[in-house]
């Protein structure tokens, strides 16, 4: 039997539902209990089931004796997504909890969105949800439908950007464990699969998918309960308690083009949690880190607004709107009595805005004891740090203990920073080691049970307190090293872990923007690639004039937070952002705010040399050599950056200005490259 809601169709036949949409078909199997999807450019996915953990077992809605899809379940619906229908696949088992699969597919989008409600009689707890799964041994469980034996690579997106963790692209066989969102896709044709979390109120999710073939994938499983190594955690996934329990929602989609799926999730995400509002320009400046680390002093910070105001604040590297940053970062308490506030009248003097640095959930001490700053010994750092099941507070993280977010005097310990910091004047602040705050423990508040839940918690208290509307005016909030969901709390976050200014500097934030890119806009408005170092970071070598534009570079093309790291009481560094920072027409495509997209997808855990952005009526493309010690020769297919190479073309070079054109029928652009050179082209 066939009938239609509005634009779907729904088909029931003896031992089948089937909603579709044009584009994605939706089957579930009442014999076996299983799910089937089926696109309209010819991929599927097959055989997938539920699981719940229960005590010490599994629950597996295959294994279920009754699988139905009750009709009172099929519903049209309106939401953020556009129009949509819902129905529920319901498994059910004489003494276990019901399994409802929630399906939503919606008119014109490629991909369905699901979620896994457990239902028991009485109230039951689980720290372990899976909505989707399928372990096989030999045939695939996806079919890219083109028939190809191309490889197949699955995507690692890491839990945080801690401790150098880098992206990666792995080609089967592999087994890749991948958090929040994976892609499963093939280089070449870049046709692929798209799998994620788009609700991130509760669960950490995990994707772990095994590629038993290089043309195959055997097993996938989406877990909402990941608590390990790279989630930073040292005790089990926190569990939820009731008669209901739900998993996060996921999104499942196909497409032509596995970056138009990553950016499609992206937007999901937005949808149901949109990106810190930001109204102003793009943050352009510098932060102290890696100019000086730890030997931060009034000095170089105002010597810094100074140099800024006098030689490239009016020349191009800044708005007029004062999108220019001057931030202390860690150590600003080396300064005396009197020289912040004096400081940061400076640089408002000077026309630029003041920022500064704070870890709102990670203590530094090593006696737990220790007085809680502001509370007259009332409070001990003790009370308020995150505990495991025998009251002991969790182990350090990056030298520091774990606070719990949910404790009352936690939350007033950083209120009473945050009102100190915008009582200052500052208009920047730059929050680090945030991990520290989702970590799993047994949490103050009863009700919160979970480390996200916790994140959430105070990060949501955070952003409040620096919000517009209670401040009355605008400020800017950067995340360091921090989950990558929830977002919707900060304007920027840092795409990697640190990075300064070699070669290889470049290439490792290169490889989170390879496979990152897509974070930007929709989840944070700008992507932060870090200290843009020019010349000379604190504990590194001086660099040469290739590696500092490369730097100069990757940068640009982040979508970007361009904050500059270098002294420039240190003439090279001084002539360099001069020269660099006042290429007009370079820092008009930083000031644009968009993020390149990688040409590929192959690289491993390394960094992508090809990138492009469609604007202008052409086409940027930036290219880079990574090898500090040998030139390259690099050619540019034209067609893998989108370009139309069957006509005519004027390409210029952005640095040198230099244009030159290319004949028709040209399909690729060879560039000759010197050891860690870049560049940055139009091609019209």
């Amino acid at each position: 039997m066939t009938t239609d809601i509005g634009q779907f169709k729904l088909e029931q036949a003896s031992g089948t539902f089937a909603a579709d949409n044009g584009l994605l078909k939706v089957t579930a199997n009442t014999e076996d209990g299983t799910l089937a999807l089926a696109w309209r450019d010819g991929q599927t996915m097959t055989g997938l089931y539920a699981e719940a953990r229960v005590g010490a077992e599994i629950a597996r809605s295959s294994y279920y004796g009754s699988h139905t899809v009750p009709e009172a379940s099929v519903q049209a619906i309106e939401d953020g997504f556009g129009e949509g229908l819902r129905f529920s696949f319901e498994h059910t088992e004489p003494g276990k909890p019901v399994l409802r699969q929630l399906i939503r597919l919606y008119k014109d989008l490629p991909y369905a969105l699901i979620e896994l409600e457990a239902e028991g009689e009485q109230e039951w707890e689980t720290n372990e949800l899976t909505p989707l799964a399928s372990y096989l041994n030999d045939d695939g469980l996806l079919d890219f439908g083109d028939g190809s034996k191309e490889e197949i690579r699955s995507l690692f997106i890491p839990y945080d950007n801690d401790k150098w963790v880098r992206f990666g692209s792995h080609a089967n066989p592999a087994s890749v464990r991948s958090y929040e969102v994976t892609a499963i896709y093939r280089a070449e044709s870049r046709r692929g699969f798209v799998i994620g979390s788009v609700t991130h109120d509760i669960w950490k999710t995990s994707i772990d998918v095994e590629g038993t073939f290089s043309e195959a994938i055997g097993r996938l499983r989406v877990l909402a309960g990941a608590a390990d190594l790279q989630t930073r955690d040292t005790v089990p996934h926190g569990s939820l308690r009731g008669t209901s329990i739900k998993s996060p929602t996921i999104f499942v989609g196909a497409f032509a083009d596995y970056r138009e799926g990553m950016e499609a999730y992206s937007g999901a995400n937005a949808v149901i949690q949109p990106a810190l509002t930001w109204s102003g320009g793009v943050p352009v400046g510098w932060n102290s880190w890696s100019a000086v680390m730890a030997k931060l002093d009034y000095d170089v910070y105002t010597h810094t607004s100074d140099f800024f105001a006098k030689e490239i604040q009016g020349n191009g590297f800044a708005d007029q709107d004062g999108s220019l940053y001057v931030n202390f970062d860690a150590c600003s308490h080396n300064l005396k009595e009197g020289e912040i506030e004096d400081a940061v009248r400076r640089v408002k003097a000077n026309g630029q805005k003041p920022g500064t640095y704070y870890t709102p959930f990670a203590f530094w001490g090593s006696d737990p004891d220790t007085p809680v700053e502001g509370t007259d010994g009332a409070v001990l750092y003790r009370e308020i740090l995150l505990k495991d099941a025998a009251g002991k507070p969790l182990p350090k993280l990056d030298g520091a203990f774990p606070i719990d977010p949910s404790h009352p005097e936690a939350i007033a310990r950083i209120m009473r920073n945050l009102d100190e910091v915008t009582s200052m004047g500052f208009e920047y602040l730059k929050m680090d080691f945030l991990a520290h705050g989702a970590m799993e423990g047994v949490h103050y508040d009863p009700s919160i049970r979970t480390g996200i839940q916790a994140y959430n918690y105070g990060m949501a208290a955070i952003a409040e307190a620096l919000s517009p509307e209670r401040l009355g005016r605008p400020f800017l909030i950067n995340l360091s090293i921090a989950p990558l969901f929830p977002h919707g709390y900060a304007h920027s976050r840092r795409v990697s872990c640190d990075a300064f200014g070699t070669i290889a500097d470049t290439e490792y934030m290169l490889n989170a923007l390879t496979y990152g890119w897509w974070i930007s806009d929709n989840l944070y408005r700008f992507n932060d690639p870090d200290h843009i170092v020019l010349y000379k970071s604190d504990n590194q070598r001086s660099i040469s004039e290739h590696e500092g534009r490369s730097r100069l570079n990757s940068g640009v093309i982040s979508g970007t937070s361009l904050l500059l790291g270098d002294d420039y009481r240190m003439e090279e560094a001084a002539s360099r952002a001069k020269a660099w920072m006042t290429n007009k027409e370079v820092m008009a495509l930083a000031k644009r705010g968009e993020t390149f997209r990688p040409a590929e997808g192959r690289s491993g855990t390394g960094g992508e040399d090809l990138y492009s952005l469609a604007g202008d009526g052409g086409t940027y493309v930036a290219v880079f050599n990574f090898d500090v010690e040998k030139g390259k020769s690099k050619s540019i297919d034209l067609s893998r950056v989108g370009i139309d190479w069957a006509k005519a073309l004027t390409v210029r070079d952005l640095w040198s200005g230099e244009s030159y054109s290319l004949q028709p029928g040209a399909a690729e652009h060879v560039l000759a490259l010197e050891p860690a050179e870049s560049k940055l082209l139009f091609y019209i």
